[in-house]
């Protein structure tokens, strides 16, 4: 042995014998989208290129107002580069050490070096993990790195799969840069296949080890204790081990029970540790059983799920760990156990919460309708599997999207995942899985009666607009459930894909009707969808309709959890009371309790037993509420104890007289409140006059949707009080009588009837809409419903300011305008007066003037047919459709409303001013 080499091996057992050496990750870049570093930058094209300036890493560069935006539709794309210069130093003793840089995720194709000289070939694919050794590239001290990124790549199957796709395509490092440093032995890679009956297998490839060293491996809680004594082998002077142990009755993984350990991998030599790998992984088995279905710990799951992008306004696709558990979290809240990565790779810290919180997840190698060539996937399906194989909560490999599929990949992923995961192509028959995308309601009967494969559509209930999501969801559902082959699916998608443009002033940009697709907007905000998936997919199911007086404190509950016992859950009970009408006070609380869980088992029926006091019916509303093990709040659900009658009760009792003022055309009846104006000719409310001036009601009430002529118009007392009665009739019969006593709300009686099929039906009013600042209600809310989404609501006290948004365009929800549910009273704030309605009938919808339709949509399926009226008392509103169906493609609650002969439909309401 030389001198040298004899001092090199003196040094490198120096080295080892100073560090019991786990990896250093030392970051060039920040780490998320609030923790930066600028770097030198330089852009050729677009906005503020040629010249050297400064951009923040990690980002996309449009964000950061450089070059040019494009969606992946663009025909024309633009395709500038990013130059990156960035100096660091060297990391200490690098010379005895492996380094490696590591970048998690560029776009599109990169080109590294490091002080001038070439890292490795140039990186093609986007959403990919990708190193180069760079240890024999280094100098003391300072060095310099040099990035060059080019936006569209040189590979045209990258571009088809990732440029050409259904989402924003932007440029830059978005995601972090960092150093690896290692012993120059070390472990290159651990994979583990870890089983629900305990059986733990970890693959780990090294450098190659002699005979005198070991590499074992231990089972760790998550805190570091001790599972079993760890499993050591010798070297065998090779680069690949199989380490394997029994571990009894461990805690497995599912999304409901998310029981995590770790790993501790150690290369040694005698008793000194040389290498040191932590690694988090879940026990835990997946399988597709063929005609039948998908197995998670030997238990059948339905998965109930939605697609996500990597994406928010500001940063584009550079995220960070805190949005990453705001969207599991809102996921879960969601009733959720799943999610599809759409339609890349997501970050790392992603897949970590989904780990630690609980997810089912389908992870994906991009290919949008269009497929990576053979040799750049190879590459790309290792960098995704080598990266994330240890994920408990990675279900399925998706070999790309809708077409996308490059069927010589099929059997990469098994090259590198042990647990044998798999694989799905989204949108067709793959594996004996029918993944088909947006199915109709047809084909659910269809496919439940004749079809054998296991049926899991990738995506479905597609959500552009207000469309879709919750609209037509329980019906789907319900249908799934009886699918004796269904594994559940993926709704089409959980945020709109907004961008701040940087060009534009801030302008958020979804590109017209390609990216409004989501059940939150790009910040996150809620809509009415979000409530309605929640009770749909609860795993409390609770079916009571409504309560009566003569409740005997049971209430019907169906387990749907897969894995849980409703023993495991808490719940309790409270009653309400509301302030008056017209008063926008809080809501109080005047008893509660707590109701004895049921040991109910995954998918049995029983009750939930409440212990209410003497007197219950007395209050205004029951609410019952379900938290899970965790403390989440699963479900709400409140029902009103009193009728609209009820409130009606509290009128005072008639003071003064009604006076009566006649011309030509005008009949003005003088309640002592308010005088109201009729016209002879039409019999149509004119306007009301308090002494505090006009109130602008009018136009009504008129049969909505129908054409009609007067017949009759006559006034006069009778025993209720003075009257004014109007009849009439055409392609629909209507009769009205107003009644009116001195000092009291004036009461509406109205009948109608039609024969047919219509959108909606009952009265509406005229009012100018610029004059409203704001409603409150006691009714369902505080969003707005379609015929085929009532649920997600609570029955309550509301109030909410006036706005024009429409869902997906701008983003203040509630939404002001459209159908509300199971109105007992509701309160118009306006710049004249403020007028109330109390409705007479249970179940009554009250239209608040008329959504305006989306700017960007190719068709009217999400702008439901409303009534030519500004304010309507409705007895049936209009479904929603989607993108892609109309609304009576989507199951029974989304058709039509039918009056099968003339039986007329009767209402009531009262109107109160000042």
């Amino acid at each position: 042995m030389s001198v040298r080499t004899l001092l090199m091996f003196t040094c490198l057992f120096c080295l080892q014998t100073t560090f019991a050496q786990e990896s250093q990750y030392i970051y060039l870049s920040g780490t998320d989208k609030d923790h930066t570093v600028d770097w030198d930058f330089y852009c050729t094209g677009g906005q503020r290129h040629g010249q050297w300036t400064a951009i923040a890493v990690p980002s996309n560069w449009e964000q950061q107002g450089f070059g040019n935006y494009n969606y992946g539709h663009d025909k024309i794309k633009a395709d500038e580069q990013g130059l990156y210069r960035y100096r660091f130093t060297a990391p200490e003793n690098w010379r005895e050490r492996q380094v490696s840089i590591v970048f998690d995720g560029v776009m599109t194709d990169t080109e590294v070096k490091i002080n001038g000289k070439l890292a490795g070939p140039v990186h093609q694919g986007g959403f990919y993990r990708f190193r180069y050794d760079i240890s024999k590239l280094l100098h003391n001290g300072s060095n310099l790195l040099e990035v060059k990124v080019n936006k569209m790549s040189a590979n045209k199957s990258v571009n088809n799969a990732e440029r050409n796709g259904d989402f924003w395509i932007l440029g830059g490092i978005y995601r972090p840069v960092f150093l690896e440093v290692k012993p120059i032995v070390h472990i290159e890679g651990v994979a583990i296949d870890a089983t629900a009956k305990g059986l733990f297998t970890v693959h780990v490839s090294t450098t190659a080890l002699p005979a005198n060293y070991t590499i074992s491996s231990q089972v760790q809680t998550m805190d570091g204790n001790v599972v079993k004594e760890a499993v050591t082998i010798p070297g065998n002077n090779t680069g690949t081990y199989t380490l394997q142990q029994s571990i009894d009755h461990p805690a497995t993984w599912s999304a409901e029970t998310p029981n995590r350990y770790q790993a501790v991998i150690e290369i040694k030599k005698g008793n000194q540790t040389i290498h040191r790998v932590r690694q988090s992984f879940g026990f835990r088995t997946m399988e597709v059983r063929p005609h039948d279905g998908i197995y998670v710990n030997d238990v059948k799951v339905i998965l109930k799920g939605v697609n996500r992008h990597s994406a928010w306004p500001e940063t584009g696709r550079t995220l960070s760990k805190a949005i990453s558990i705001q969207d599991v979290n809102l996921i879960k809240d969601m009733n959720m156990n799943a999610v599809r990565m759409s339609h890349y790779p997501p970050d790392v810290h992603f897949l970590d919460v989904c780990d630690s919180l609980g997810l089912f997840v389908l992870d994906e190698l991009t290919g949008w309708q269009a497929a990576y060539d053979t040799t750049i996937g190879h590459k790309l399906v290792k960098e995704l599997v080598e990266r994330d194989v240890n994920h408990p909560s990675i279900i399925v490999w998706d070999n790309g999207n809708e077409g996308g599929f490059n069927r010589a990949l099929d059997g990469d992923y098994a090259m590198y995942d042990p647990q044998q995961r798999p694989v799905l192509h989204p949108w067709e028959r793959y594996n004996n899985v029918d993944t088909k995308h947006y199915p109709d309601f047809n084909y659910l009967v269809n496919a439940s009666l004749y079809d054998q494969d296991i049926y899991l559509p990738t995506e479905f209930m597609h959500g552009l607009y207000d469309g879709g999501m919750g609209a037509g969801l329980a019906d789907f559902w319900e249908r799934m459930l009886l699918h004796p082959r269904g594994a559940g699916g993926f709704l089409w998608a959980f945020a709109d894909e907004g961008l701040v443009r940087t060009d534009k002033n801030g302008w958020i940009d979804t590109d017209g009707n390609h990216a409004p697709d989501g059940i939150v907007g790009p910040h996150r905000e809620k809509e009415g969808s979000f409530y309605a998936i929640r009770e749909i997919w609860s795993p409390v199911h609770i079916t009571l309709p409504f309560i009566s007086n003569s409740l005997n404190g049971l209430i019907p509950v169906e387990n749907r959890y897969d894995y849980t016992s409703l023993a495991e859950c808490r719940f309790g009970w409270q009653l309400l009371r509301f302030p008056p009408p017209g008063k926008r006070g809080q809501t109080d609380t005047v008893a509660s309790g707590k109701i004895n869980a049921p040991d109910l088992a995954p998918h049995t029926k029983g009750f939930l037993s409440l212990q209410l006091p003497a007197g219950w019916q007395e209050a205004d509303a029951l609410e019952v509420i379900a938290w899970d093990q965790t403390g989440r709040e699963i479900i709400a659900r409140s029902w009103p104890l009193q009728s609209p009658a009820d409130v009606v009760k509290q009128f005072p009792s008639p003071v003064g007289k009604v006076k009566l003022v006649k011309d030509n055309d005008t009949l003005a009846v003088d309640n002592g409140k308010g005088v109201y104006y009729f016209s002879r000719t039409s019999g149509l409310l004119l306007q009301i006059r308090t002494p505090k001036g006009k109130i602008s009601l009018s136009g009504g009430p008129v049969l909505a949707g129908f054409q009609q002529q007067l017949q009759e118009f006559r006034s006069g007392a009778d025993s209720s009080g003075f009257f004014v009665y109007a009849r009439y009739e055409g392609n629909g019969f209507l009769q009205v009588k107003w009644t009116f006593r001195p000092g009291v709300p004036v009461k509406l009686d109205y009948s109608y009837s039609f024969k047919g099929d219509v959108a909606f039906n009952g009265i509406t009013f005229r009012y100018p809409e610029e004059q409203v600042t704001g409603l409150s209600w006691q009714g369902d809310g505080p969003y707005r419903v379609w015929k085929n989404r009532l649920q997600g609501n609570l029955f309550g006290s509301w109030y909410k300011d006036y706005n024009n948004t429409v869902t997906g365009e701008s983003w203040v929800y509630p939404e002001f305008k459209g159908y509300h549910a199971n109105v007992y009273h509701a309160t118009f704030y306006t710049t004249e007066q403020p007028i109330t309605f109390y409705v007479g009938n249970a179940g009554t919808f009250l239209q608040v003037f008329k959504p305006q339709p989306p700017k960007g949509a190719a068709n009217n399926n999400t702008s439901p047919a409303f009534p030519d009226g500004d304010i309507g008392f409705l007895n049936a509103i209009s479904p929603i459709g989607t993108k892609f169906q109309d609304a009576a493609q989507m199951g029974p609650e989304s058709q039509t409303n039918k009056m099968l002969n003339y039986s007329p439909v009767k209402g009531t309401i009262w109107m109160d001013v000042p």
